[in-house]
């Protein structure tokens, strides 16, 4: 499902060139559930926002179902996220002029999905994640765990082939963390979702089938 060769990532600044990415070589594949893990400042995120098609490294090549990323032009590569790619961000990344329902549904509008339908996936998702009171407010009106659970929601509306994850549960107490990483675990075993989280929880690391180590910027062997 995914292949990355040779992917490098490094910024400059002056004559300095310092390295976020060395020499990634990693093949992921469909039904897999991974687990990454390392220090801060080891390259995590970076490794999952070009994943997830949000940056670009500065060297290398990205194949996802087959596609060289690369090659393809801005529109198709966006349309290949959003049929494909669900995303759970550290910092929620939700929209702030969109009430939590809105939020929900936005990736659903990429899919021409009927209204009525929306509306039924949408609702299912609110009871799920216990959050149909809180369906009209806003993010800003919302504690950080709460917006947690609206974008853990959002980013599984649309049923995507691959789920990235950056620190799920990070603002979560530990019985939400819990809940979200077994549903997780179902999504994988039952839908076969592919998943890819960062985390710096060793018990939430467990939950995947295969875990990667990184370093400044490497896989440690």
């Amino acid at each position: 499902m995914i292949q990355l060769e040779k992917i490098f990532k490094w910024v400059n600044a002056g004559n300095n060139r310092t390295f976020l990415l060395k020499d990634i070589n990693l093949t992921i594949n469909e039904g897999e559930f991974v687990s990454v893990m390392g220090p801060s400042g080891s390259g995590k995120s970076t490794l999952l926002n070009i994943i997830g098609m949000l940056d670009e490294p500065s060297e290398g090549s990205y194949h996802f179902l087959g596609n060289d990323v690369y090659k393809m032009k801005e529109k198709q590569r966006s349309q290949l996220y959003k049929e494909n790619i669900g995303f759970v961000f550290q910092a929620y990344h939700l929209i702030d002029e969109l009430t939590v329902y809105e939020n929900i549904e936005t990736p659903l509008l990429y899919q021409n999905i009927k209204s009525s339908e929306r509306q039924a996936i949408v609702a299912d998702m609110l009871d799920r994640f216990n959050i149909v009171g809180k369906k009209d407010l806003f993010p800003s009106q919302l504690s950080g765990g709460q917006q947690q659970l609206v974008g853990v929601a959002r980013a599984l509306i649309a049923k995507p082939k691959l789920l990235l994850a950056d620190e799920p549960t990070g603002n979560l107490n530990s019985k939400q963390g819990e809940e979200i990483m077994e549903l997780f675990r179902q999504l994988n075993q039952e839908s076969g979702t592919t998943i890819i989280q960062v985390t710096h929880s060793e018990k939430n690391a467990e939950y995947g089938q295969r875990i990667i180590h990184l370093l400044d910027g490497r896989i440690e062997k």
